[in-house]
């Protein structure tokens, strides 16, 4: 099964960041896709992407969805969250 390219992008930041908030890699793959005609808020359209892929892969157990430092399980959790990759367990 082919990995979507959003789930890609997370994952290659994530090889060269300790953790990600949802913002971050929103605002990094708006601006790899950004047309020199769009508004320099075009990366907003890729939250919601990039939230879902982050649950895929949390699910999938490549990655961990952290808040306040705890891992949090990705079926229930609220607010301000990063990504890391899985450490190992």
């Amino acid at each position: 099964k082919r990995l979507d390219p959003i789930a890609g992008f997370i994952l290659q930041t994530l090889e060269h960041e300790a953790s990600a908030a949802p913002v971050d890699i929103a605002r990094a793959l708006g601006e790899a896709r950004r047309k020199p005609a769009e508004k320099p808020d075009a990366w907003r359209r890729f939250m919601n992407p990039v939230k879902q892929q982050m649950l895929y892969l949390a699910r999938e157990g490549r990655i961990e969805i952290v808040r306040k430092g705890e891992v949090v399980n990705p079926e229930d959790f609220r607010g301000v969250v990063r990504m890391r990759l899985k450490t190992g367990s």
